[in-house]
């Protein structure tokens, strides 16, 4: 009798996609960009200021990851950059495959980033690669500074934290300090930026060091190609 561990092959035939989808954002030289949070951290917030700093220098296509609605999507249409809604239903998650069969109808090949935004869930996002180069979290900081400990997957998983609604901290009960130290516990490789969309507090350096990565991608795929 053989047991077969359903799980692990799901993420396995994942993981070969997600592969695929990389050679493809790759040849474009699209740098791409998974970003996940819980529901209400502000995920879309943070990408309207991020367009907002970023699309007279650069190229921006947006997937938006949801259950229901294209809610998400209108307000990035809205600000001039192509958005495509995938619309999951009941499933939690973005996976690689979903991602892949959107690249055949909305053409991200010319654009200079591409973000990707999963639907609000604080566990299953982290566990699916989608092929992205850069893994980034939004997490309200009025969610609490227990989280990074007691659902600690997707701090360990991502590149950056983005620490948004700081804005409300003094309404909120929660230390920053706390918090940042927490983040470290779980991965104390991440790079953490606490910032408020509201206010613009913090933005400046978050949007600094984000350039600063896309440069250094174009660099590595303009070497790439000149040795070929």
């Amino acid at each position: 009798m053989h047991k077969i561990d359903v799980g692990t092959k799901i993420l396995q035939a994942n993981e070969e996609i997600a592969l695929e989808n990389k050679e493809l954002f790759r040849k474009w030289g699209v740098f791409t960009v998974n970003l996940m949070s819980a529901p209400g951290a502000g995920k879309t917030s943070v990408l309207e200021v991020m367009i907002k700093h970023l699309k007279d220098d650069l190229a921006i296509a947006v997937i938006e990851g949801d259950l229901q609605t294209t809610v998400d999507a209108d307000r990035i249409k809205a600000l001039g950059v192509p958005a495509y809604q995938i619309t999951t239903g009941n499933v939690c998650h973005l996976d690689a495959r979903m991602v892949h069969n959107v690249l055949h109808e909305f053409k991200v090949d010319g654009f200079d980033i591409l973000f990707i935004e999963n639907v609000g869930n604080l566990v299953c996002p982290a566990e699916f690669y989608l092929g992205e180069d850069l893994r980034v979290m939004v997490y309200s900081v009025v969610e609490g500074a227990e989280k990074p400990k007691k659902y600690p997957l997707m701090f360990h998983e991502v590149e950056v934290v983005l620490l948004n609604k700081i804005d409300l901290l003094p309404y909120a009960g929660v230390e920053l300090k706390e918090l940042e130290k927490n983040v470290l516990e779980v991965n104390p490789n991440a790079k953490i930026f606490p910032i408020s969309c509201k206010t613009g507090e913090g933005i400046e350096s978050w949007i600094n060091w984000f350039k600063n990565r896309v440069e250094k991608f174009k660099e590595n795929v303009k070497s790439s190609k000149d040795l070929h």
